[in-house]
């Protein structure tokens, strides 16, 4: 399968050791949703959370922000430049974002589990992104720990 072509262990271990600072797009306050949940995960394991999504004003205490520029500009201006967009969409919306995850300049971007879009995850290589496709960093990371 393609898919397999963006989920290299040595890229996941990568992206998640070294890069800190991850907007999650699609980010909810519902605790009944998966963004939620691998959110509290990423933040419990020390990461920087920016949530994006233009229907929540705050995830676990942090504003969020209607979309990625709008999180990118703050997060620079904070000094905390955004390094891994990890996206919550429904396949077809995601290309749109990884486009804007490559337009604010990006390290990585995440598709989560059943998040799958080879166009753009190439689109994401070729700009020069580490690309991780139908994972979830809330699996990826116990394995890390073993």
């Amino acid at each position: 399968m393609i898919a397999d072509a963006f989920a290299d262990p040595a890229t996941i271990e990568h992206v998640l050791r070294d890069l800190r600072v991850w907007a999650v797009v699609g980010c909810s306050a519902n605790p009944t949703r998966p963004s939620h949940s691998v959110s509290g995960t990423l933040l419990r394991h020390g990461f920087e959370v920016v949530p994006v999504n233009p229907r929540e004003d705050e995830v676990f205490g942090r504003l969020a922000y209607p979309d990625l520029a709008a999180a990118a500009e703050a997060a620079n201006a904070a000094g905390r430049p955004i390094e891994v967009v990890d996206i919550f969409r429904r396949a077809d919306l995601a290309g749109a974002h990884v486009d804007e995850a490559i337009a604010i300049g990006a390290k990585a971007v995440w598709l989560q589990l059943g998040v799958i879009d080879e166009a753009a995850a190439g689109r994401a290589r070729r700009a020069g992104l580490l690309v991780v496709m139908d994972r979830c960093p809330a699996i990826e990371l116990p394995r890390l720990e073993s």
